[in-house]
């Protein structure tokens, strides 16, 4: 490469990454900066707020929203936003828990049913298929019933109920990868199927899976907040998103800000999940 042509790409570089900018969406861009809030919010919120997510301030009950409170304090004068973002970390946390289990379990048995096919394939479609008949709530509670309340177990609940879905697109993946050319010469090639499986299979499969996985976040928070909101999630006073819009139900008539800001947030982060999995979705093949 000479001087001149390199000259050339450096000066042309911008340009690129301007036009690479200007192609993003408007409502990506504002998805991936509500979900880079929500995640420093949980990695660091003193940074973010001065007030305890759990302490009151006497003499500050049910303040509406101010300068020096930005979305009002509570019944016990505990500051709203400060609660919000303290509660960040554990809703996050049990979507993550959720997400990470429904993601091993149902592209485990999605992976291994596509592959093997037969009646190993039919008895996996057939429990999954059991488990989509059932609703999703109700599948949930009769988990939470038996593993216990708390914020981890209702994100394991959580979790397994959406191993089908995982399952299901996985099978469905491994099974157009599977009679693809590329897998077929690798056998030809003299490749063992858990060489092909691992190096060819189970790589050009998980785009879609990754794509539910970003889907399937959302729809993690919204379900842990509404099991936090009917009581089986996190006690009090923990600042978990469902709690704060279950805690806020009685002052409706006065303090609509108590189940108005929190019921906000979870609306801006499942939506914005949901923006970034149709992303996600289209670079699918």
């Amino acid at each position: 490469m000479t001087a001149e042509t390199a000259s050339g790409s450096m000066a042309d570089a911008p340009a690129r990454w301007s036009t690479r900018f200007k192609r993003v969406p408007v409502t990506l861009a504002l998805a991936w900066a509500v979900v880079f809030i929500v995640l420093a919010w949980a990695a660091l919120p003193s940074l973010f707020t001065g007030y305890s997510g759990t302490e009151g301030v006497p003499g500050e009950q049910l303040r509406p929203p101010s300068a020096e409170h930005v979305l009002g304090t509570d019944g016990l004068g505990r500051d709203v936003y400060a609660r919000i973002v303290y509660g960040a970390r554990h809703s996050l946390s049990g979507a993550f828990v959720a997400v990470t289990v429904g993601l091993i379990l149902g592209t485990l048995l999605g992976l291994i049913a596509g592959a093997r096919g037969g009646w190993i394939d039919a008895v996996i479609m057939r429990l999954v298929d059991s488990m989509l008949a059932v609703p999703s709530l109700l599948l949930s509670l009769s988990i939470i019933v038996l593993l216990g309340f708390g914020t981890i177990n209702v994100a394991i609940a959580v979790g397994a109920v959406s191993v089908a879905r995982f399952a299901r697109l996985a099978r469905s993946e491994v099974v157009r990868v599977r009679r693809s050319e590329y897998v077929e010469a690798a056998y030809g090639s003299g490749g063992t199927f858990w060489a092909v499986l691992y190096r060819h299979v189970l790589p050009n499969s998980l785009t879609s899976v990754i794509a539910l996985a970003a889907l399937q976040f959302g729809s993690a928070i919204l379900a842990i907040s509404t099991l936090g909101f009917l009581g089986y999630g996190a006690p009090p006073p923990t600042p978990e998103w469902g709690l704060l819009i279950a805690e806020g139900r009685n002052y409706l008539s006065r303090a609509w800000w108590l189940t108005a800001a929190p019921g906000l947030v979870v609306v801006l982060v499942v939506l914005s999940a949901d923006r970034i999995s149709k992303a996600l979705g289209r670079t699918a093949p």
